[in-house]
């Protein structure tokens, strides 16, 4: 009996042990060096994280300086799974709470008074190998043409990194989240700017600061990464689903001139721009598939090119009838536009207060050319709306390329925008409400009937518009910039992305790259192709001028992107409603095996299609990873050869050639690829008769 009341006892000390566990989810601590620690013990972490510092656990800056948290609370509470501490000082209180909330848990920091608090920060516990990724589209901070820098090595993994969150041109998407593969992903709320240091100052600590008088935190934890990026993409608001036409492939130039010959020297008498109508003629001609047809600025009146939303009828003549002829041809028009006004509404945007300092010359814009437009002014929004969008959305325009949102926005926090923020912490969410104005103005025209691909971004924007990857440089290093670009876009919320196949930068076009590009972004939700240096494979600067190779790799890929617009549309509702990204790192999908993680340029589209993309020249060989627990049949073997998966491979890799795999068990046919290049190449061979094309069109 004895014996029994022994064990009863133990059992029941047990249970009230692992009960207050369950309910300690934090404690804090002075460590061996003598300095305050706290513990998170969260769920489905891989071990507790250690919240620590240089100095202490925590700090907060005000302008008398760095003032750190490094005793322990005067107050320390459990509460139904939460945390609360608070320290006491000569004239501030300081308050941390942890709580649990809809299968996360907030974190959050406070002073009072906290008027005069500039920032906060805190370290969390990093292990030797652990692997952090998110925060932004580029490979790495600083300036954009770091990222394509020849012998960069970086690639998906941040480890090593440090990141300003704050939004810089023109790789600009950015959003305050990232994974680790500890099993926790972290989202830090609100739009002011912050950094993060991922073990680069200190091997064994992720050091984050942020600007603002508080600061307020979601760690996101499970022992799948994927459930993880669900969540946040989920929290920042469901995705937007462009209609089925937009995952039909794009063309675009950057330059529009009406031309007196085409680029054979015939002459040009159709109504409308010459080289738009030689891209569609052309086009039609080799049976390359076209669903969107683009014009950057300058395409308006006036200064910049783009002056009161009145068409320049010299570089556009007919415009709108031009958007007819295209239309009759199931081609939807699109154009540029910018978050500011030149012309008369100019002069208007700044007599009525609507506009907003610029932060100085940027890409060409000088201060007093433009009026910057302030979206959180409601009356500046419906005046834009109404005399700007509107009219050319009347008029037949399917839809914009929004520009420019990241480089003109003052950062000081001297400036004041229309709802009393300080443009310093306006500045990351200023493309949010730039991208919302101009969702309203699409919806109430078109319905749901409409395309909107934006160039920065910050979380909440993935509601209102799809991206596109910046002014990415043409060398192949722009080209593995793109890939990279296209999966951290995916973790962080905006799986909705294409880039300019080629590359923007002009003068540095490579012809094989450029078709290593086009094999990649077959396989983006997003497939535009341009600028192309405002040419086409049939009139290239460079030889061979015709370029038989390059026109049947354009129609290879693009036949491929149009026949899977079905299955990019249901991937896309389906990041609509469960917030899984459409193009997914493989570890998104096989976390458990190390070189999922590994292999970064290997990569998902949706759950049937396995793509290894290849960025280096001269590469006929390339080595990937088929990831285990699945058979892949090769999509380019006529005989369907299939592989066990949980292997690496070789697969030769010509110029046209992208390794592509179907999960055995798929209905997703490709049907022969060998054989429809073959085809295409037939097809490229014959110079298109523009003469008569274009009798036939007009």
């Amino acid at each position: 009996m004895k014996n029994l009341e022994k064990y009863l006892l133990l059992f029941i000390v047990i249970l009230l042990t692992s009960a207050c566990q369950q309910e300690k989810i934090s404690r804090s601590y002075i460590n061996d060096d003598g300095q305050l620690a706290i513990q998170l013990d969260l769920k489905y972490l891989s071990n507790p994280l250690i919240i620590s510092g240089e100095e202490g656990a925590l700090f907060f800056d005000t302008e008398s300086g760095r003032n750190w948290i490094n005793e322990l609370p005067d107050e320390e509470t459990w509460k139904d799974s939460s945390y609360y501490a608070k320290w006491e000082q000569e004239n501030r209180v300081i308050e941390l709470a942890v709580e649990t909330a809809d299968e996360h848990y907030t974190f959050s920091l406070k002073g009072n008074p906290a008027e005069d608090i500039l920032k906060w920060g805190f370290g969390l516990s990093a292990s030797d190998d652990e692997y952090f990724t998110g925060l932004f589209e580029r490979t790495v901070d600083g300036n954009q043409k770091e990222s394509w820098k020849e012998g960069i090595e970086t690639a998906m993994n941040l480890r090593g990194e440090a990141v300003d969150m704050l939004i810089k041109p023109t790789l600009s998407l950015y959003a305050p989240f990232y994974i680790s593969s500890s099993n926790y992903g972290l989202f830090v709320e609100g739009t002011w700017p912050g950094h993060y240091d991922f073990c680069k100052s200190n091997p064994d600590l992720v050091q984050i600061a942020f600007e603002g008088p508080s600061f307020s935190a979601k760690f996101y934890t499970s022992s799948n990464p994927a459930d993880i990026v669900k969540q946040h993409t989920l929290n920042s608001g469901s995705v937007l689903v462009p209609p089925k036409w937009a995952f039909q492939p794009w063309r675009w130039r950057d330059n529009h001139v009406h031309l007196d010959e085409y680029y054979d020297g015939t002459k040009v008498n159709a109504p409308y721009n010459s080289q738009l109508v030689e891209d569609i003629l052309m086009m039609e001609a080799y049976d390359i598939p076209c669903g969107v047809y683009w014009v950057d600025r300058p395409w308006a009146k006036g200064y910049h090119g783009y002056a009161d939303f009145e068409w320049d009828n010299e570089r556009l003549p007919n415009a709108e009838e031009m958007i007819d002829w295209l239309k009759e041809r199931d081609v939807r028009f699109m154009l540029w536009i910018a978050p500011w006004v030149v012309g008369d509404m100019q002069e208007t945007a700044d007599e009525k207060g609507y506009s907003i300092p610029i932060k100085g010359a940027a890409g060409g814009v000088k201060p007093d050319s433009i009026a910057l437009l302030d979206f959180t002014n409601p009356e500046a929004c419906k005046w834009w709306q109404e005399n700007g969008l509107e009219k050319v959305l009347k008029q037949g325009v399917a839809g914009f390329k929004l520009d420019r949102s990241e480089e003109l926005v003052p950062e000081t926090r001297d400036i004041l925008f229309a709802d009393g923020r300080t443009a310093r912490e306006v500045r990351n969410e200023y493309p949010v409400l730039y991208a919302k104005t101009v969702y309203e103005s699409a919806r109430k025209i078109h319905g749901d009937d409409f395309a909107l691909l934006t160039r920065a971004g910050y979380t909440g924007s993935s509601q209102y518009t799809s991206f596109w990857g910046g002014d990415i440089g043409s060398p192949q290093e722009g080209l593995r910039a793109a890939i990279v670009a296209l999966l951290r876009s995916s973790v962080i919320g905006f799986p909705v992305w294409g880039s300019d196949i080629g590359g923007y930068w002009q003068g540095d076009l490579d012809r094989e790259v450029f078709a290593r590009w086009l094999a990649f972004g077959c396989f983006n939700p997003i497939m535009e192709v341009g600028p192309t240096e405002d040419l086409a494979p049939w009139s290239m600067d460079s030889e061979p001028g015709y370029d038989e190779e390059l026109i049947a790799i354009w129609r290879l890929y693009a036949k491929l992107h149009s026949n899977l617009a079905d299955y990019s549309y249901e991937l896309a509702l389906n990041a609509n409603e469960t917030g899984m990204p459409m193009a997914r790192p493989l570890f998104l999908q096989f976390p458990d095996q190390k070189e999922a993680w590994d292999d970064w340029q290997t990569f998902m589209y949706g759950n049937e299609i396995l793509v290894s993309a290849i960025w280096k020249k001269s590469v006929t060989s390339h080595k990937l990873y088929l990831p285990a627990g699945e058979n892949w049949k090769d999509a380019w073997s006529a005989e369907g050869k299939v592989y066990e998966g949980g292997q690496w491979i070789d697969m030769e890799t010509p110029m046209h050639k992208i390794p592509v795999f179907i999960r055995e068990g798929s209905e997703i046919d490709l049907s022969n690829i060998q054989k429809l290049y073959e085809e295409s190449l037939e097809i490229a061979k014959t110079k298109p008769d523009l003469t008569a094309l274009e009798k036939e069109a007009f």
